[in-house]
């Protein structure tokens, strides 16, 4: 057993705060990795307000980069010493979705077996399976997708935001969306994730690459990653500047990144006529869209959400940070400020202003951290 520091909210509404936990020693099919680093996603604000589950206590954090520091009986992804991005995505090769060769929409993705726990035995419930606000974490070994070739330290809080948001934003584009050389792309919302279907879109060769946003500062951000055209839905109608950027038709793909009614109707009425749109903002709970379905028929092409951006982590993992390494994908530039581990609860109210791409919290175990070389 592990006594380690960790960042846990008790009850719904109630502060994240830095407490002592017990992880315990991996198990069969289990690994514990000493974590170097993690950002700081929205989803774990919303396992903070109750926006998951009501399975209080929670041990926050999952876009976390480590090293495996041990594992169990029957572990073979993975050895100690490895340096891992980890994923909430275990597949079990075993489900209807595994067994008809689509693993990344695998329905008995697992974690761990055993629990976390706060010091007096309160049980943890791990954000995303992982919980990766601590020092240690304790998680099924086919969490961990292994990082091949060689990083500087300081890479790593760049490359450890693979594990959630960011491959969220470039899978809806490159693998829910299917973009296609020379299309053209639009994206409602550039927080972190449409942020990421922006570098996605420009990864995969679109060529025409519309951001929109009420706010012209993540405009311009989303310049920087590789759009080509801004939209401010504030002082223009997003649907109309959409149609007009392309030929009055409407873009190829439109990727919905927020995730209300009102930016799911834009993006349905942006797209062309055949095209493609894809959900990958979260809806609160209960949200409901409402549209004539003549127009669902008329309009054709596919309405799609994107659950993890279909990321396959063992496939789509290392092609991000091998397009890191050849400077196609510009992750560092994600990394907008490092803290530390007492840090998360000022970092949530920094990213509900939308003052931060990503923060990330950057462990005492970066600091004695050699390069990874495989």
């Amino acid at each position: 057993m592990h006594e380690v520091q960790a960042v846990v909210v008790k009850a719904r509404d109630e502060p994240a705060v830095v407490e002592t936990i017990l992880v315990p020693d991996p198990g069969p099919g289990e690994a514990l990795v000493d974590i170097l680093t993690c950002g700081v996603c929205q989803t774990d604000h919303h396992y903070q307000v109750g926006g998951v589950s009501d399975d209080f206590p929670f041990l926050l954090g999952h876009e976390a980069a480590g090293v495996v520091s041990a594992i169990g009986e029957g572990v073979t992804e993975v050895q100690v010493g490895d340096h891992v991005i980890l994923n909430w995505r275990a597949v079990c090769g075993e489900c209807r979705a595994c067994r008809r060769g689509e693993p990344w929409y695998c329905f008995a993705t697992h974690n761990a077996t055993q629990k976390m726990t706060l010091t007096d035995g309160t049980e943890l419930t791990a954000a995303l399976g992982i919980g990766a606000f601590a020092e240690k974490t304790l998680v099924a070994a086919g969490q961990c997708t292994k990082i091949e070739g060689e990083l500087e330290p300081e890479q790593f809080a760049a490359v450890g935001l693979l594990g959630c948001g960011i491959t969220a934003g470039l899978g809806a584009v490159l693998n829910t969306g299917a973009v296609k050389r020379g299309e053209s792309v639009a994206v409602i919302g550039c927080g972190g994730v449409g942020t990421a279907a922006v570098a996605g879109a420009r990864l995969g060769g679109a060529t025409r690459i519309i951001a929109v946003d009420l706010d012209d500062e993540k405009l311009e951000t989303a310049r920087r990653f590789g759009a080509t055209h801004l939209i401010n839905s504030g002082r223009q109608d997003p649907v109309l500047a959409i149609q007009e950027l392309t030929g009055g038709n409407g873009a190829d793909l439109v990727v919905d990144a927020v995730g209300i009614a009102k930016t799911f109707q834009q993006a349905f009425e942006a797209r062309d006529l055949a095209g493609r749109m894809v959900l990958v903002g979260v809806p609160d709970p209960g949200t409901v869209w409402e549209a004539p379905l003549d127009q669902v028929f008329g309009r054709g092409g596919s309405i799609k959400s994107a659950w993890y951006g279909d990321c396959l982590p063992a496939r789509d993992f290392p092609m991000f940070v091998d397009h890191y390494r050849l400077g196609n994908l510009d992750l560092d530039g994600f990394v907008s400020e490092r803290i530390a581990l007492g840090d998360v609860e000022p970092a949530f109210a920094k990213m509900r202003e939308g003052r931060v791409l990503r923060s990330v919290v950057e462990m005492d175990a970066l600091k004695n951290s050699a390069r990874t070389a495989v």
